[in-house]
């Protein structure tokens, strides 16, 4: 029995359709891909072959743009946008921004992982420690008002480099979606005097049924209303900060529960092809009403995205903005609970 499901936070619908699962197209256990062997520029002693690094977590006797290093950003060879650009926005009929922001690429790892799972968890410790230092670099920028952070992994997600790496776009403006969704929680926050992050979490721990894992102060669960099958949020249970203040305490409590949940999904799916995105709230007052600027924290919990691409999505996703989910997510966390993932 399909339901039509609304999303509080983003303000959206989805339709949750089991029946659709038994679509030709949709195979949750895919293949393993055959992966044809070339020289990758992400690799440990290939530095030469990207742009000078902005940053990298590396030992002390090594040198920058050399070997050494444990994660290292990179500006993106193929920038959407860039730094050099004039900060000019101009108006009228036509109305455009010039090209300026910020595209790097975070090297995750030295080793050629092509997934999140070979991770170990001091990989993990160290690329969430390089996303705190990339957006307090960036939050200085006052001309950048919002930061997109998200992983592509896979071909069906969108990837083009096998080599695990993290995407970071900055940007001069808030993307309406996420200006909506701010203002859904502020107001939630000011009628409520509680944030609505916590809150759903904790109806999402209360019946359980959605609950994947938890560890320390983080919480795993399939939203009610999950765009994707086997979706996965992870979000704080209190104000933590975002990423650029999240202590190390509290990045090795989200390290291993991240690994886990991982690869809880890599058991179901088999060939995890995803899409994460880290969600970062404004970074300046400017552009965005200073009330809920000054309440940022309370109202916004650190929160990240696990959204699989097990299918494509058609013409009725297109023209409507409503996804339809063919797996319930009470049956994908019962089957991640039960994930033996060691």
């Amino acid at each position: 029995m399909s339901q039509i499901r609304y999303d509080r936070l983003r303000d959206a619908h989805v339709i949750i359709a089991p029946e659709r699962l038994h679509r030709p197209d949709c195979d949750i256990q895919i293949k393993e891909r055959r992966r044809e062997k070339k020289v990758c520029p992400f690799c440990e002693g290939n530095e030469a072959m990207t742009p000078p690094e902005i940053f990298a977590k590396r030992s002390f006797e090594s040198f920058a743009n050399e070997k050494g290093w444990q994660t290292r950003v990179v500006p993106n060879l193929y920038k959407a946008l860039q730094i050099e650009t004039p900060h000019e926005h101009h108006f009228g009929h036509f109305e455009h921004w010039e090209g300026f922001g910020a595209h790097e690429v975070i090297i995750d790892t030295p080793q050629h992982h092509t997934s999140m799972t070979q991770w170990s968890e001091a990989n993990v410790i160290a690329w969430l420690q390089t996303l705190r230092s990339r957006v307090a670099d960036l939050r200085r920028d006052h001309r950048i008002s919002y930061i997109s952070l998200f992983k592509n992994q896979g071909e069906a997600a969108g990837s083009t480099q096998e080599h695990s790496h993290t995407q970071l776009i900055g940007l001069p403006l808030i993307p309406k979606a996420q200006k909506e969704e701010y203002k859904n929680a502020y107001i939630h926050y000011k009628h409520h005097k509680r944030s609505l992050f916590e809150e759903l979490l904790a109806h999402e721990e209360k019946e359980a049924i959605r609950m994947v894992d938890s560890e320390g102060d983080f919480s795993a669960y399939c939203p009610y209303a999950s765009a994707y099958p086997f979706e996965v949020v992870l979000s704080s249970k209190k104000a933590l900060g975002q990423i650029d203040r999240l202590s190390d305490a509290s990045i090795k409590e989200l390290a291993p529960l991240l690994l886990r949940v991982l690869k809880k999904l890599k058991v179901q799916l088999s060939c995890l092809d995803f899409n994460l995105a880290l969600f970062t709230p404004p970074l300046q007052e400017s552009g965005f009403e200073s009330e809920l600027f000054a309440s940022v924290d309370e109202v916004y919990r650190f929160s990240i995205r696990i959204m699989p691409r097990i299918y494509k999505f058609g013409g009725f996703e297109g023209s409507t903005g409503i996804i339809i989910n063919p797996v319930a997510p009470e049956q994908a966390a019962k089957l991640l609970r039960e994930s033996n993932h060691v």
